[in-house]
């Protein structure tokens, strides 16, 4: 179960600043074809948005492709479909056999993992403490500035003044 886990936390990736897995993969994972895959998502592509599930861009499958030399995504002619945590739980509904559910906990287990790790991480916290300085710096430095921003809001927040009714008096 753990090289399990290991495979599928090689199948995660970052993009677009979300924690994705590729359609090929998920198929893979699933022992279905990856156009079985795609048309299932497309009949339902309601429960499907973007946060969800999105398609890359020409640029960002060449980057990939670049950055990873050899392509596991074979070679289709369309960019491939990427799928984030809340979306692979959302095929666990479509997807109903044995197979896609086991995968499907399985795959749920490495994402919590990696939250786990990401939220664990010792120098979270030093890392916040540096920006709160950094930020503290910026407002010593741009006072004038920052203080000009706040009255401009205030007045913007403020009530209106009052004017004169125009028209007839109905006192």
């Amino acid at each position: 179960m753990k090289k399990e886990l290991a495979k599928i936390k090689k199948m995660i990736f970052e993009i677009r600043g979300q924690k994705v897995m590729f359609d090929n993969d998920l198929a893979a994972l699933y022992q279905v074809e990856t156009k079985y895959l795609n048309r299932t998502v497309k009949r339902n592509v309601k429960r499907f948005p973007n946060d969800f599930m999105f398609q890359l861009t020409k640029s960002e499958f060449s980057d990939l492709k670049c950055q990873f030399g050899t392509s596991s995504w074979g070679g289709s002619r369309y960019n491939p479909y990427v799928f984030t945590e809340q979306g692979i739980a959302m095929l666990s509904g479509l997807l109903n056999s044995d197979i896609a559910i086991s995968v499907n906990i399985q795959i749920m287990r490495a994402f919590v993992q990696l939250r786990h790790y990401a939220l664990a991480k010792p120098d979270t916290d030093t890392q916040i403490a540096e920006l709160r300085k950094l930020l503290m710096l910026y407002i010593e430095k741009n006072d004038k500035r920052v203080n000009e921003i706040i009255i401009a809001l205030n007045n913007l927040i403020a009530q209106p003044k009052q004017t004169k009714r125009i028209g007839f008096n109905t006192d």
